[in-house]
């Protein structure tokens, strides 16, 4: 069985959103070379007084709800896998064509951007079979986690049928 380290910093509840096939992309501005990484709950987004408005009101009781991930002191529980199916750029000005595929708010997500291009990351999401907790290194975007990690989890998230049908969804956008 392999081993994992690395892993991607990500609000826990876009992290949560991932985990439970609400959303399968991540909008952001570079691509990436890494084709796998555990999804590492983050929570510093919570300090802020208004964070719910930077999600859709449809989903600010989901976020409510997964606003902080279980923790055990400084360690977070790490729940999800995450493989890359396929990165592409589009530009800024169009990917609120993309807006039915995550939970953000299209004010939230246009804000982010001081480029010309976007990143869309295709993610498939696997939950591990036992969730860990663990603690991270510094980084932005990807970090490692302070121990190695057993790839042992469950069927994808959404299913190979479903996740086709959306992959080419969001692949003819």
């Amino acid at each position: 069985m392999s081993e994992i380290t690395k892993c991607l910093n990500d609000w826990n509840a876009t992290v949560e959103a991932l985990g439970q096939g609400m959303q399968s992309i991540l909008i952001r501005k570079t691509g990436t070379t890494l084709k796998e990484f555990l999804l590492y709950p983050t929570v510093s987004y919570a300090n802020k007084d208004d964070y719910l408005d930077s999600f859709k009101s449809s989903m600010q009781d989901f976020v409510k709800e997964n606003t902080l991930p279980n923790a055990d002191g400084r360690a977070y529980e790490v729940k999800y896998y995450a493989k890359v199916e396929e990165v592409f750029e589009t530009p800024v000005s169009r990917i609120g064509k993309f807006n039915n595929y995550h939970i953000w708010t299209k004010k939230h997500v246009s804000g982010y951007f001081n480029t010309r291009n976007a990143n869309v990351w295709l993610l498939r999401v696997y939950e591990l079979n036992e969730p860990v907790y663990c603690t991270r290194s510094r980084g932005m975007v990807f970090a490692n986690v302070d121990k190695k990690i057993e790839l042992d989890y469950k069927d994808p998230i959404i299913s190979d049928d479903d996740f086709e049908k959306l992959k080419e969804e969001i692949l003819n956008k």
